[in-house]
């Protein structure tokens, strides 16, 4: 009869041995599926990334209008300094021409030439 008592004593020992194996065994998996899940959204992210600067180059290289309507901006922008900066050195030249013209007068009016 101890042996009979022993036995199950024994089994009961292997199967809380088995028991535990499977409970680490599936927190073992749960742990590299939570681990794979991780990997995969940094993957999925990097590749989001690199979609992104993708679609900015391709934005960026051949996005014609946009660069032709800055390209019209900066030419106007260009266009109305030239036309101020001619403006300004008309008036420049007037103002220089009078005053030439007057120093002419004077001097040739004048008694101490």
């Amino acid at each position: 009869m101890a042996q009979q008592r022993a036995l199950p004593q024994s089994k009961e020992t292997l199967l809380q041995s088995y028991n535990k194996r499977l409970k680490d065994d599936v927190k073992s998996i749960m742990d590299n599926f939570a681990e794979i899940i991780k990997t995969t959204k940094v993957r999925a992210g990097e590749s989001l990334m690199k979609l992104v600067s993708d679609l900015k180059q391709f934005l960026i290289l051949n996005d014609f209008p946009s660069v032709n309507e800055a390209i019209d901006q900066r030419n106007q922008q260009l266009r109305a300094l030239q036309e101020e900066c001619d403006r300004k050195l008309i008036t420049l030249r007037d103002e220089v021409s009078i005053d030439l013209y007057e120093l002419e007068e004077e001097y040739y009016s004048s008694r101490y030439k």
